[in-house]
């Protein structure tokens, strides 16, 4: 399958919160295999695109298509079991639980091969295997960051969905949490990233979306939009 072959898609998409309507028909796509992100100044609708795919707010018009089969205003607990994985900005972990018992939250949708799907979230997060008795809340934000992907990747993913997965971590963290990022995606599953750090965010990126006041302003791969001028001096902090 090719990996612009779409996985998910947002396609004409019109949506907000009550009366409120946020989103103007964006269109965006991630194909099978890829990193896609959304940068964009504080208050574009980068959160909103991600919330309406998984059923949080009013979508007006347009559709939500993943892997062929329409799904808009689906609600997100069902969204979870079609194969939507989602990490929220905030509040992703359960703090009072351990490493492992989270892990074993996320796989509430399914019922067997357990010990296997953590065997493989341990391969995949090794620094986690040894705090895996150790609750969540003692840890640092980057390795609460780890549990909370790993926590989502417990079921079969069909794609990931990442909510500003760096925000508040200092640079040594943010460094690995992209790098984590790049090792999920190798391993088949398709990554939509919202995220404030554009710059390493694009570093990863095979495409990206520039969202301004709830619309497309810029769409292109990751290092066109690293290398356009106008992108550079909006959102990337100038560029000589």
């Amino acid at each position: 399958m090719s990996d612009r072959q779409p996985i998910l898609e947002l396609r004409n998409l019109y949506a907000g919160y009550g009366e409120t309507e946020i989103l103007h028909d964006i269109n965006m796509f991630v194909g099978s295999h890829e990193v896609v992100t959304i940068i964009g100044p504080n208050g574009a609708g980068k959160s909103t695109a991600i919330k309406a795919v998984l059923g949080l707010l009013n979508i007006r018009g347009g559709e939500i298509v993943l892997d062929s089969v329409e799904i808009t205003n689906t609600p997100p607990e069902v969204a979870v079991t079609k194969g939507i994985s989602y990490v929220p900005q905030t509040h992703n972990v359960f703090v009072n639980l351990s490493v492992q018992e989270n892990l074993e939250m996320g796989a509430w949708t399914i019922r067997d091969g357990i010990e296997e799907r953590l065997e493989a979230m341990y391969d995949l997060f090794p620094d986690l295997r040894d705090k895996r008795k150790q609750a969540a809340g003692s840890l640092s934000g980057g390795q609460r960051q780890m549990v909370a992907m790993a926590k989502a990747l417990m079921v079969d993913s069909k794609v990931l969905l990442l909510d500003e997965p760096t925000a508040g971590l200092s640079p040594k963290y943010r460094g690995e949490i992209f790098e984590t990022i790049q090792k999920i995606n190798a391993t088949g599953v398709p990554i939509f990233i919202v995220e404030q750090n554009a710059k390493q965010a694009l570093g990863i990126a095979n495409r990206g979306y520039v969202l301004v006041d709830g619309s497309n302003r810029y769409t292109g791969t990751g290092a066109e939009l690293l290398a356009d001028r106008e992108v550079a001096r909006m959102f990337l902090g100038g560029r000589d």
